[in-house]
């Protein structure tokens, strides 16, 4: 073996962006040079949609132009939705979000233009029609018809409002906004650097998404989040002691899902806003089981293991408070990540060059050839 790369890619600089960065000693995150906690306190989604696309912030002009592009484009085919309420319900959700994302490049205009311009209407369909798509899914899965979306509000408040048949509160729409605001981007992680991969093959938009979400629904990325709301449920339901069933499974040498980082070696900035969120909702709500709940797994297994939270672990609980199914979680992440994987795309596209990287050689090498008589 020579020059073996660390298993993962871990620390490898794989290339360059301007989108997203981590600082993972100091547990920050910044989209294009700005504070997430600035953003998420003062910013709409639309606003970081426009951030991550064009590197800055917009002007009021600018912002009232993207959130018309995108009001403008979240309807999907009819077509599309009768043909997701006829797949199993036995699959999982990411899988038809996966199935849906893919199948709106066959409607899409530009489909066989990969350039910037048609590009940029591309993501703007996108980042519109996959809250549409979320929504459609979840209302089916529970024997619901979709509702349409409407030409007016927020994303964050239209999502809800397809969801649930009725208008948000302002708290609720708020939260959730903020819940994209956190979610849009992260640095190369894996669905990005998967669309980014699967883009400079020259392959369209759709693909490069398509795999993002198929990377995304994976235990180890966005499908954390549910694991984490199981066990919430399950200690929430038995009566469990919650430190107690930490220190059971760490004994038993099980990964509790929602802890730990590959790049932040502190508490993730996301988790610490959204566990402050998480606790006003829950005061305000009156409904603070869960949220204690995972305050007291996050203490002891911070306690027992030195591990701190990570976006997936208090993200479980703020959708719950928004009374989304768990079954929409990774969806959810979805619809703020299209954000930030379709910058990227772009991003990759405007200095192309395929990525094709080599891999560290550890099989057998100059064998030699056994016919097939003389073979045992």
């Amino acid at each position: 073996m020579s020059n073996a790369q660390p298993a993962g890619l871990e620390g490898v600089i794989a290339g360059r962006s301007a989108i997203s960065n981590v600082y993972g000693d100091e547990g920050r995150l910044i989209y294009r040079g700005y504070d997430i906690g600035d953003l998420a306190r003062h910013c709409s989604f639309e606003e970081i949609v426009f951030l991550l696309w064009e590197g800055k912030l917009p002007n009021k002009r600018e912002l009232e132009d993207i959130e018309e592009e995108l009001r403008q484009n979240r309807e999907v085919p009819k077509e599309l939705l009768h043909y997701l309420s006829g797949l199993p319900h036995s699959a999982r959700t990411m899988a038809w979000l996966r199935t849906g994302i893919s199948a709106l490049a066959m409607y899409d205009p530009d489909a066989g233009d990969s350039s910037l311009e048609a590009s940029r209407r591309k993501a703007v369909r996108l980042v519109a029609q996959v809250s549409t798509l979320t929504a459609a899914v979840g209302r089916i899965r529970a024997g619901l018809f979709p509702v349409p979306p409407r030409p007016e509000g927020s994303e964050a408040y239209n999502f809800l409002y397809m969801l649930q048949g009725q208008e948000p509160d302002e708290t609720a729409a708020r939260a959730y906004d903020v819940a994209l605001v956190l979610h849009a981007d992260h640095e190369f992680n894996a669905s990005t650097f998967t669309a980014r991969v699967i883009v400079s093959t020259l392959a369209d938009m759709y693909a490069g998404v398509t795999g993002a979400i198929g990377a995304l629904g994976g235990p180890l990325h966005g499908g954390a989040n549910e694991q984490v709301m199981e066990y919430l449920t399950m200690l929430q339901e038995t009566k469990k002691d919650p430190a107690e069933w930490v220190r059971e499974q760490l004994a038993a040498k099980i990964k509790i899902p929602g802890f730990g980082h590959r790049v932040y070696k502190t508490l993730d900035p996301r988790a610490s806003f959204l566990h402050d969120m998480g606790r006003q909702m829950a005061e305000k709500s009156g409904k603070d089981e869960f949220f204690k709940i995972s305050e007291v797994v996050q203490q002891t297994v911070l306690e027992e293991k030195g591990l701190n939270a990570n976006v997936d672990f208090y993200s479980a609980s703020v959708f719950a408070d928004l009374g989304l199914p768990v079954i929409l979680y990774s969806p959810s992440f979805a619809c703020s990540r299209m954000a930030g994987w379709t910058a990227h795309v772009m991003e990759q596209l405007a200095d192309n060059r395929i990525i094709r990287p080599r891999a560290d050689w550890v099989g057998d090498d100059h064998l030699t050839f056994v016919p097939m008589d003389q073979r045992p």
